[in-house]
């Protein structure tokens, strides 16, 4: 492939081996103050077929060369290139092995990217993907060169009492001088992306895991001095982690050790290297004083799914990074499942659909727009996207719902048998499928190289007099940035015909057009294909797309009183979800399309009622009452509208929507409130789900009654972080400025201004506070002591959050929040390009806005691609922005 050092087009279709064959890795890092020495040993072979005069090509990133030798002797430089993007070798035989010995020399003290190997707060830590291993030494760093290594660490005992690395302990001693080393010994072949080091003082929180064959696993999570019993959740979600893929896939870890070691700064969440995970700590550390229940999901998701890559992502990985979706959106779709089986199903299956449409839905809307497999790309970094992980998770549960449960076991068992060892591609992934279930998965295919969410359209029509019921569902999918094709794609469709007592009808069905029907699932395979269902006593309600089979956006030709109903009666409770969200999304979408100031009801009576009756069932789970309960987020609605969206009547409609629910709802939720009393901290499900209802409650009562009394009691009575911050979001967000907000603001500070893990709260708190003075308000905390460019966690906090989350602020009419975060990017680019580009995709919707927001976006990414010296990074997202 080509390189991507220079910014130029990698390109899938350019896809070919390397030249020579990787065979074996050696490496000892010596590590001192300011700099580290590097040594590594390549066994190498020439690849059958290659030319005789072809020059081994390694990759490097800043790096200086000290030494290089061949087969045991210094070669002369006549026979080689250095440079430090770039090593090349020419001169090597034509078969066999030979070894290539290679010093480098780094500093990781001076490594702000934090990419490769860096140093912070003490701690050397290395992260490599996705080319981040070539910032360490010159190396064919790509994911297709695997082999296993060998790893000898050196330091001074004092500065670095740990030593790990991928892999198995199988040697450690003194050295002279107060230092020593640790050897560590990975026998499975690996890219060098899975490639880890940590050194440093650090503390342990051990433990073990016996397998399903008995063997026993030593469990360790390293955590900075004093925090290791904040990881004790992290290390139990581990360990059922472990449990719950042997009994669901068939998985067994295979080390003797599996190690976690989580670090401040960290530019990811975290990384699956083999037997030695990276975490950013903000995924590992927590207990009820810190920590939110939203946290303590978190920590679960991420630790299983990091975990689950051990298989899907490290035995088996992706043969180039056009093929990244087949590590993380197969272990998104993994996670996924284990939350739902830890927690409660449908509760996580809206909150993946949520973050989904909050996400994915607006890259496959705007310029930055890309299929699940891209077949190009300038950097690479710059994918790892919400199309890839969440929606490739998407692709991974419609092949599970096209196979059925049994042989979507079978395929994922036949793909673990036939490519362990390998890097695979999509192709390769789909055969296990069509193989172990007998089913024809190339149209389906299309779903990884064609980008966009495609529309389905429903439509129904009932025949009283001869009682049958025509469905007629249509696919669209329109050209977008990515410019690749339209054609139709396999959508599976789960529905269900409701009748009044609230049960799904038997009926018998006849298909017409590009569609196939068994049991509950419709395949939709044409653009277009109707349904009739005969036999029926009266008209039923239809239920179609349940859990959300298929990522499309539905356009269902159903009335309010349908929906009404459905809300009521749907036995499927994700789409009796469905029905209140699309009602009050489709309601306030229609209002925020009025003149700012407009004082019409935007949300009518029976929608409000049927949101009500939901959040006061107390047969129904507490968290999905919270759901129900949680309205759409402007920026959701703003997607909806499309074009010339006002955020400030966006936010007024909102707003509005609160006031009046919470007005008719007042004594209701009086008494939700009161749930949020537990004697006692449990971070269960169910203990989880009565305080996110709580909390639900207290935001409209404080917008009922637009006093903070109620929110600044809560905060005052708190026992744990959920019901601490939840009350302080509330009285930063409703009530800004006032004393009793204040107040609490600098109480939260001075309780918790050692833990850098609840700064970051207390920074994103203010940040997402949706009032034009938040943009004085973001402007004065970058200048807070306690803040700074250097930490990732803390930029996302602060500059992130002000520009993903305060539709308010952010979007200023006169451009002033633009242009804050903009040069906050051009600073932060100088530092960590891959921060500065992530946040940059918050300007992606920029042709959404009406005329003059839109005119101040456009001006500022084009003075923002201006600037000289700008990242490939963020070079690339503004280029693609500005398309």
């Amino acid at each position: 492939m080509q390189r991507t050092e220079d910014g130029q087009t990698v390109k899938l279709a350019d896809y070919r081996p390397t030249d020579f064959v990787l065979h074996g890795v050696d490496m000892t890092l010596m590590l001192f103050e300011g700099h580290a020495e590097i040594a590594t040993t390549l066994t190498l072979e020439r690849r059958a077929g290659v030319a005789a005069d072809a020059p081994l090509v390694l990759d490097g990133d800043e790096l200086i060369l000290e030494s290089l030798a061949l087969d045991g002797e210094t070669l002369s430089p006549s026979r080689y290139v250095a440079t430090p993007e770039q090593l090349t070798v020419t001169g090597l035989a034509e078969s066999g092995r030979f070894e290539l010995a290679i010093g480098t020399r780094i500093a990781p003290e001076a490594n702000s990217k934090l990419m490769g190997l860096f140093r912070s707060n003490g701690i050397w830590c290395s992260q490599c993907e996705a080319e981040g291993f070539r910032r360490i030494t010159y190396f064919l760093d790509r994911p297709d060169v695997l082999a296993p290594y060998r790893v000898r660490i050196e330091a001074d005992r004092t500065a670095a009492p740990i030593l790990l690395s991928n892999g198995n302990p199988v040697e450690a001693g003194d050295l002279e001088g107060g230092r020593h080393f640790a050897v560590w010994d990975d026998p499975f072949n690996k890219p060098s992306y899975l490639f880890a080091v940590v050194a440093g003082d650090l503390d342990l929180l051990t433990d073990e895991f016996v397998t399903m064959s008995g063997r026993r696993v030593a469990l360790g999570i390293y955590t900075e001095k004093g925090r290791a019993p904040q990881a004790a959740y992290a290390m139990d979600a581990l360990k059922r982690s472990m449990a719950w893929d042997e009994r669901r896939f068939g998985r067994e870890y295979d080390l003797d050790v599996f190690n976690v070691v989580a670090i401040a700064d960290f530019n990811m969440g975290a990384m699956e290297n083999k037997g030695l995970n990276v975490f950013n700590h903000k995924y590992v550390l927590l207990d009820q004083d810190i920590a939110t229940d939203g946290d303590y999901a978190g920590v679960e998701t991420v630790i299983a799914h990091e975990y689950f890559h051990n298989w899907t992502g490290n035995r088996i990985t992706c043969r180039d990074w056009f093929q990244l979706c087949l590590k993380e959106g197969l272990t998104v779709y993994r996670d996924q499942e284990f939350s739902a089986d830890e927690r409660e199903r449908t509760v996580q299956r809206i909150g993946s659909v949520r973050r989904l449409k909050a996400h994915q839905f607006p890259e496959d809307q705007g310029p930055l727009q890309h299929p699940v497999r891209p077949g190009e790309y300038r950097e690479i970094n710059n994918f790892y996207t919400a199309t890839v992980y969440d929606k490739g998770a998407e692709l991974v549960r419609m092949i599970a719902t096209l196979a059925g449960e049994a042989d979507f076991r079978k395929g994922m068992d036949l793909y673990f048998e036939r490519h362990d060892g390998e890097a695979a591609t999509i192709e390769e992934f789909i055969a296990c499928f069509e193989d172990a279930a007998g089913i024809d998965l190339s149209q389906f295919a299309l779903w990884y190289v064609q980008a966009g969410t495609p529309t389905l359209a429903v439509s129904e029509s009932w025949d009283d007099e001869a009682r049958t019921h025509v469905v007629t569902l249509r696919q669209s999918l329109v050209p977008g940035a990515a410019g690749t094709g339209i054609q139709p794609m396999v959508l599976p469709v789960r529905f269900g015909l409701v009748g009044g007592n609230g049960e799904d009808r038997d009926a018998a069905a006849s298909v017409s057009g590009g569609a196939s029907l068994k049991d509950d699932l419709i395949v939709l395979t044409g653009r277009e294909a109707s349904i009739t269902f005969t036999g029926l006593p009266d008209r039923p309600y239809l239920s179609v797309l349940r859990d959300f089979s298929a990522p499309v956006t539905l356009d269902h030709e159903q009335g309010e009183a349908d929906r009404l109903a459905l809300a009521r009666l749907d036995p499927n409770l994700f789409n009796r979800w469905r029905a209140l969200d699309d009602l009050i999304s489709g309601a306030l979408t229609e209002a925020s399309g009025r003149p700012l100031g407009d004082t019409a009801p935007v949300i009518s009576e029976a929608v409000v009622e049927a949101l009500l009756a939901s959040a006061g069932d107390d047969g129904l789970d507490p968290a999905f009452r919270a759901q129900a309960l949680a309205l759409p987020g402007e920026a959701d609605i703003a997607r909806q509208i499309g074009v010339d969206v006002d955020p400030d009547r966006v936010h007024e409609v909102v707003d509005a929507a609160r006031l009046a629910i919470g007005t008719r709802g007042l004594a209701m939720f009086e008494r939700l409130h009161g749930l949020a009393a537990d004697a006692h901290f449990s971070p269960d499900a169910a203990s989880a789900g009565r305080r996110a209802l709580a909390n639900a409650a207290l935001g409209y009562l404080s917008a009922a009654r637009q006093e903070p009394a109620a929110a600044l009691a809560q905060y005052e009575a708190a026992t744990n972080m959920t019901d601490r911050i939840g009350a302080l979001a509330i009285l930063a967000h409703r009530f800004p400025g006032e004393a009793s907000t204040e107040a609490a603001l600098d109480d939260f500070y001075r309780r918790f201004e050692g833990d850098d893990l609840v700064l970051d709260k207390w920074f994103a708190l203010q940040a997402a506070a949706p009032f034009n003075g938040a943009l004085e308000t973001v402007i004065r905390l970058a200048g807070h002591p306690r803040f700074t460019m250097r930490n990732p966690n803390r930029v996302r906090a602060l500059v992130g959050t002000f520009a993903a989350s305060n539709q308010v602020a952010f979007h200023r009419p006169d451009g002033a929040g633009y242009r804050w975060v903009a040069e906050k990017l051009a600073a932060l680019d100088r530092i960590n390009p891959q921060i500065s580009a992530r946040i940059a995709t918050t300007f992606r919707a920029w042709r959404s806005f009406e005329r003059g927001r839109r005119s101040q976006l456009e001006q500022t990414l084009r003075q923002l691609s201006e600037i000289k010296g700008l990242s490939k990074d963020l070079q690339d997202i503004v280029d693609r922005s500005l398309k």
